[in-house]
């Protein structure tokens, strides 16, 4: 088995995860079965109660893991199904430690970051390769190098090299080439600066991704070569995409990234299939038409907060032949100004999914703006409960309606905890967390789209639809036609006289691949063109 560790120098969100990623894609389009890891080195046990606006979204995976969004892009652009083994974070490193050390695991050893923590870091990798059958696997070491969390994560790394003998091992660093526009010049001494102080742990990177705002010419390549010991082949520009992040394996394999890796660990292979990502790209940077979706949220400043729902509308328009262009809206400022100035002009609502009252009454609004002026709506996990909450107030009559979530006293708790929820304490991996199984009515718009009426989705919540008001809702045209296999909880929600209203209490947005779009955001998208304002 080979090993890729793709570290990242001068800055953190330097792009180091999209680059592992498409390194994947251009490695299993050489034929390659292809595994991707993330460690992270800060404490928190996972990322799972950590705040959207410090860390981004939660991206859940089938096992039920919370997981770094980089694992998003992981599955988007390589083939490999990932778990909870392919996460790690330092709060579960010394988790497992300390708790080795209560059971007597180390027999009364003096317990130490080496050789104790370094073999619990080493020991997820080679959990990780005794579990798959993949040729290669890729970690990215999440942070910058020289982070006195992260000094452990590489010490392990240099460490694993000589366990499974160096011709096993590539190391890919990142760093950060930055245009200084007083001196109209690109400076490599960050650079220089980040790869020394990774040498100074031991680690000399086999190949520098040099990630630039501008175009690194060749004598740049040459200096960064000279100074950090690399072959100038081996020094590959990254230059900011123009057009979609899914351009960056093909701008890669035009650097020769995978010939230089191949070479470096032996692999013989074909030169990459890259025809059907082509295709793929040509239809998102060339689309032939438009359409304006609105985003209705809480995280709105944030990109990364809702990263795979705007991939996975990016892959629905390419499906559909169009450019989505996402209209990011503050719940909270329809609270303020009311709906019209900001739905007007958007040819769809998208409420995503979120924790937390503020901007609730927003997004309420919203819906039901999107249901009274036949505007297609997609409601994801929250986006559902509120569809759910505003349709038990403005058309069951049913006065105050809310979720126990935002209010405890309601008198109809259309959304309620579920009984085994009432008695949690601890916030994380607490939640109804991973793939379960739906069925779907099958006259249905859902199982149209989906072609099925079986279908297993993940899902990451507290809060369900409360069946006590299921014949009130459906006697006035709100439907369940998705439910667990037992019909005990509600899964999805159409109401059938409107041109596309459909909400999910599961996350679509995380199965969905630019290649293979999700069907439910390939629908939501083709509405969205037939009601072009």
């Amino acid at each position: 088995m080979k090993y890729i560790f793709v570290t990242g120098g001068v800055v953190s969100s330097l792009g180091k995860g999209l680059a592992a990623a498409a390194l994947g894609t251009l490695l299993e389009c050489r034929g390659f079965k292809v595994l991707m890891q993330k460690f992270d080195p800060y404490l928190n046990v996972d990322p799972g109660t950590m705040s959207p606006f410090q860390h981004g979204e939660v991206y859940v995976l089938d096992d039920g893991a919370e997981t770094d969004l980089d694992l998003g892009h992981y599955e988007r652009f390589t083939s490999g199904k990932l778990s909870q083994l392919n996460n790690l974070t330092s709060g579960q490193v010394y988790e497992n430690v300390i708790r080795k050390e209560r059971k007597g695991d180390y027999l009364g050893a003096t317990v130490q970051v080496i050789p104790h923590v370094t073999d619990e870091i080493k020991g997820r990798i080679y959990d990780v390769a005794a579990q798959t059958d993949a040729d290669i696997i890729i970690t990215e070491i999440g942070g910058t190098t020289g982070d006195i969390e992260g000094l452990p994560f590489l010490e392990a790394l240099r460490q694993f090299k000589d366990e499974v003998g160096h011709e096993n091992v590539a190391y890919m660093h990142a760093t950060l080439v930055p245009y200084i526009k007083a001196a109209e010049e690109l400076k490599t001494k960050p650079t220089q600066q980040s790869v020394a102080k990774l040498r100074e742990i031991g680690i000399a990177p086999d190949v520098i991704i040099c990630r630039s705002e501008h175009p690194v010419d060749n004598d740049l390549k040459r200096k960064i070569s000279m100074f950090c010991n690399v072959k100038p082949e081996a020094v590959v520009p990254f230059v900011d995409m123009k057009g979609t992040i899914y351009e960056a394996p093909l701008k890669l394999h035009d650097q020769q990234l995978d010939s230089i890796i191949c070479d470096r660990l032996g692999l013989e292979s074909k030169e990459p299939e890259l025809i059907e990502w082509r295709n793929m790209v040509d239809r998102i940077v060339n689309p032939t038409h438009t359409v304006k979706i609105g985003v209705v949220g809480k995280y709105i400043d944030l990109m990364d907060a809702y990263k795979s729902i705007y991939e996975s509308l990016t892959h629905a328009g390419a499906a559909n032949d169009a450019k989505v262009e996402v209209v990011r809206i503050d719940s909270g400022d329809i609270e303020q100004n009311g709906p019209s100035q900001y739905l007007d002009d958007v040819s769809a609502i998208l409420i995503p999914g979120g924790f937390g009252d503020r901007g609730i009454e927003g997004k309420i609004t919203a819906a039901k703006y999107a249901r009274e002026n036949d505007i297609p709506y997609f409601g994801i996990c929250l986006g559902m409960q509120i569809a759910t909450i505003e349709f038990a107030r403005n058309v069951c009559g049913l006065e105050d309606a809310h979720s126990t979530e935002f209010n405890p006293f309601t008198p109809h708790p259309v959304i309620c905890l579920l009984e085994e929820q009432k008695e949690v304490e601890n916030m994380g991996a607490t939640m109804r967390l991973g793939t379960w199984e739906a069925k779907l009515d099958s006259n249905s718009k859902c199982a149209e789209l989906y072609g099925s009426t079986k279908v297993n989705e993940r899902h990451r919540h507290r809060y369900e639809f409360n069946q006590n008001y299921k014949d009130n809702f459906e006697s006035k045209g709100f439907k369940l036609v998705g439910t667990s296999p037992d019909e005990s909880l509600a899964e999805i929600i159409e109401i059938p006289d409107h041109p596309f209203f459909i909400a999910v209490q599961f996350h679509p947005e995380f199965q969905s691949k630019p290649t293979n779009p999700h069907p439910l955001f390939k629908g939501f998208v083709a509405a969205a063109l037939e009601n072009r304002r």
